[in-house]
């Protein structure tokens, strides 16, 4: 799924234009991003949590020359998925149904998807 076709499906979803979901989507990746970079950690009950971890500087080598290269430490986000998601994503039925947090005043609508944020 490209970051258009999440737009498309938030707007059409939550019953918004794509503009104004282009703009929500924005919003929910500038704040992961900010938050990411003042070292704190983000948790999505049911879906997951997105951390930074360090790497340390280390060795390697260019893989064209064999030279020794020097490689600098840095920050690295990192995603670690939920329980429920991992249970999702291995349930072979669960494209065809809705998740079990949906809301209840959608029962009816087995077809509508919750999106995914």
């Amino acid at each position: 799924m490209t970051k258009a076709e999440l737009v498309e499906d938030v707007a059409e979803a939550a019953e918004l234009t794509k503009k104004d979901a282009e703009r929500l989507v924005e919003i929910v990746f500038e704040s992961i991003i900010e938050t990411l970079n003042q070292g704190e950690k983000i948790e999505l009950r049911g879906f997951g949590s997105f951390r930074v971890r360090e790497r340390g500087a280390r060795r390697g080598r260019n893989p064209k020359t064999g030279d020794p290269v020097s490689i600098p430490a840095k920050r690295v986000p990192y995603f670690k998925p939920g329980k429920e998601l991992k249970e999702l994503i291995n349930d072979p039925d669960a494209g065809t149904r809705r998740a079990p947090e949906a809301s209840a005043t959608h029962a009816a609508d087995e077809t509508r998807q919750p999106p995914i944020l």
